[in-house]
Parts: structure tokens; sequence; C-alpha cells
């Protein structure tokens, strides 16, 4: 058996001191490869007021930045290092969670393959997922994955570009095929965006946002 990586300790950017934050729904952002807690959080300003945004940064160092577990197509990847990665990042919530009514993840690239792997594990324990340009991982058969708890009926959001020149079509089709069986989708597709964010996409989440989390 593999021996599980010692992680830091988490690192995680607020919108709201913590006096601000009590009963409000939390949204949290989950950054893709190479990245950190920077990248996305430059976003919460443009999101529905209502959230108390918290972006986490990915444990593992990579080039300039950070990452949740090694690339899909690197020799280091494995269903355990996503498992892990999710388990540290569900520990870290399960620290905050309670002073919430709500906790809803948005995830890009990498950062989404997070987000659903996370719901996945805890299907009862999310309002909704956001999910731009990225993917669902592939889990096989794996014992932890609880997606017979995911009946159809938890909002989702999936944003991309069908010319997105990173995520690869093998990913693009699994991840359809587990959207449509286990989540409520609201899919949009954009051009010109390639694998990125553009203005009217982030308009767009805010709409599926205010109307699925806030509103509900």
């Amino acid at each position: 058996m593999t021996e599980a990586p010692t992680f830091p300790a988490p690192v995680v950017l607020w919108s709201h001191d913590e006096s601000e934050r009590a009963g409000k729904p939390l949204l949290v952002l989950l950054h893709g490869y190479g990245s950190n807690e920077d990248d996305l959080f430059s976003l919460a300003g443009l999101l529905p007021e209502g959230f108390v945004v918290a972006a986490l940064r990915a444990p593992m160092p990579m080039g300039p930045g950070f990452t949740w577990f090694p690339l899909t197509a690197s020799i280091d990847y494995s269903l355990e290092a996503v498992k892990q990665a999710a388990e540290y990042a569900l520990e870290w919530l399960d620290t905050v969670k309670a002073n919430h009514s709500s906790v809803t993840l948005l995830g890009f690239s990498m950062g989404m393959a997070m987000a659903t792997t996370m719901l996945r594990y805890r299907p009862a324990d999310f309002a909704a997922v956001v999910g731009l340009s990225g993917f669902v991982i592939d889990a096989g058969a794996d014992a932890a994955v609880r997606d017979d708890e995911l009946d159809g009926t938890l909002p989702m959001f999936w944003g991309r570009d069908q010319q997105d020149p990173v995520i690869t079509q093998d990913k693009i089709e699994y991840t359809m095929g587990w959207v449509r069986k286990h989540v409520d989708l609201t899919k949009v597709l954009y051009t010109g965006m390639w694998h990125g964010i553009n203005q009217q996409e982030i308009g767009h989440v805010g709409e599926f946002l205010t109307h699925k989390v806030l509103t509900d």
C-alpha cells in the first residue's frame, strides 16, 4: 500500500473576516494545475455577494505554483493520489463547514476534477458544483465513490470551449457520460475561450449560483 504523503497545513484565502462568515453559504474555489489560490480568488468580486468565498491552495508544489495530484498522463498519476488530495480538501472543509448554511464547490481544470471527486465521496455535503474547462476522474470500480447516491438532482454547471486544447477527448467523453447520469446539469459551450474563463461564463456562473443556491 502506498504511504500517504505528508501534506502542509491548508493555505486559504477568504473573502470575509472570520467574524463575518457565520451562517452564510460557502463557495470553495479549487484552482488548476501549476496555479495557486490567488488565481481564482480574483473572480470573487464578480460572483454573487451572498457567498463567503474561500480559495484553497493545492498541497503539492509544482513549478511556480501547486497541484492537487500528478497530471493524468504522467507516470506518477494514480487514483490513490486523487483520493489523497480529495481527503486533504475534505478534512479542511470539515473544520469550517458547520459555520455555513451550505457549501458549493467551484473548480477550474484539475480543480473541476477535485470538486467532482469530493462530491462523489460526500454526495450529501454540497449544494451545487461548478466546473470550468475541466473534467471528471475515471474512478473505475473504486468502492469509495458513491455515485449511486447521486440521483440527478444536485445542480451542476459545466462550462467549456469545444476547442479547449488541454482537456483530451477521452476525458470529455467520460465526463459527459457521468454528468448525464448523476447531476442536474447546466452545460454551456463557449467559443474563443480555449482553456480559460471569460466574462460571459462568469456571468452565467453568477446566474447559476444565484438561482440554484441563493434562492433555493
